[in-house]
């Protein structure tokens, strides 16, 4: 259990690596229990689009084909 605890300190105090330059955004939340490194890669929002682009243009048509008889209804 000791070492395990002083393992995830010791892994806690380590800066990572600036020897390759990273292209990632990086948002650090320091307090005095809990500290969270968030890496965003500059990859997703494209891949965000390729992902939810197709099930919203569908549910866009589907929904424009569901509304079209009762636009053209008097």
């Amino acid at each position: 259990m000791n070492q395990r605890k002083d393992t995830y300190r010791a892994a806690l105090q380590r800066e990572p690596d600036t020897t390759a330059p990273r292209q990632t955004k990086v948002a650090r939340l320091h307090t005095r229990y809990v500290r969270v490194t968030i890496e965003l890669d500059p990859a997703l929002p494209d891949e965000l689009t390729r992902w939810v682009g197709p099930p919203v243009s569908a549910l866009l048509r589907v929904g424009a084909a569901a509304l079209r008889p009762l636009r053209d209804t008097p």
